[in-house]
């Protein structure tokens, strides 16, 4: 049998007939070594009875050299056996500590990513954070009569503190709420342009305007002759154009004093002690 096939005889074996059969080749091993130290001890005991007993000493002799080839023939058999099993050790070993050192470079390297994808959804969350509160300022512009001796018109702007970062506003009409007693009651309220929803690429400022109209009779007079009128906007804020999860909802609540349509100037003076002309509307800060 050549080398070659005795290598696929070997590699087809299982870990069990491997150990079997290194145990049945020392064992052989070592009756073949018992017979040759036999032998040795009887040539000693030949080379002493004399030239009669040449012959004999000579096939023993012959034989004993057969059987140390044998021996050896063995030997190297169980020790090609031995670095066949070294080397399956190895590799098997080679293949565990590769396979460990791959699961663990994945699960550093996912690890790693996840941490780099979180921080980067936590600092996105923060600049859309800034951006919708400390990048943005309401105010109210103004309140006028409309010309139906009826209606008012608010007008509000929207800034951006920094246009080079724009952002994208989506707002409805503002809503419009009078006090009466303790109570806040909403009033009907319209956008002046007619729009339900506006959204507007907000790099500089924009202006909103609404139309309302305060019909309640039992007004609260906090000041007197004025109605008290709160404005109230909501609006959806992002930094893109088509957002997913990335958007912010703001709230925006303004407070004023409303002189009413057709009220007597006059009277508001003396009840206030007020000198001059009484402003159709007065600020008030929020509360």
């Amino acid at each position: 049998m050549s080398k070659t096939e005795n290598e696929a005889l070997i590699a087809n074996l299982s870990e069990s007939d491997k150990d079997e059969l290194v145990l049945r080749l020392w064992r052989d091993l070592q009756n073949e070594r018992a017979h040759v130290k036999a032998l040795e001890q009887r040539l000693a005991q030949l080379d002493g009875a004399g030239p009669a007993a040449s012959p004999l000493l000579r096939k023993l002799q012959a034989a004993s050299v057969g059987g140390n080839r044998g021996t050896a023939s063995a030997a190297a058999g169980g020790r090609r056996l031995g670095s066949w099993r070294n080397v399956f050790g190895s590799t098997f070993l080679f293949v565990v500590a590769g396979a460990g050192a791959i699961a663990f470079a994945a699960d550093y390297g996912i690890g790693k990513y996840q941490s780099y994808r979180m921080d980067q959804s936590r600092l996105a969350a923060l600049q859309l954070q800034h951006a919708a509160y400390e990048g943005l300022f309401v105010e109210l512009v103004k309140v006028d009569y409309e010309p139906d001796e009826k209606s008012y018109r608010v007008t509000m702007r929207m800034t951006n503190s920094e246009p080079d970062r724009p952002v994208f506003v989506m707002q409805t009409p503002w809503r419009v709420f009078e006090q009466s007693g303790l109570s806040w009651k909403e009033v009907p309220a319209r956008s002046a342009t007619g729009e339900t929803v506006s959204v507007v690429k907000l790099s500089g400022s924009h202006l909103y305007e609404s139309v309302f109209e305060p019909n309640l009779k039992d007004y609260a007079e906090l000041i007197p002759g004025y109605m008290h009128i709160r404005f109230e906007s909501s609006s959806l804020i992002s930094q893109r154009s088509d957002p997913e999860d990335d958007i912010i909802e703001r709230t925006d609540r303004y407070y004023v004093y409303l002189k009413p349509h057709g009220a007597d100037d006059e009277a508001i003076r003396k009840r206030m002690n007020y000198k001059g002309d009484p402003p159709v509307y007065m600020p008030m800060p929020p509360h």
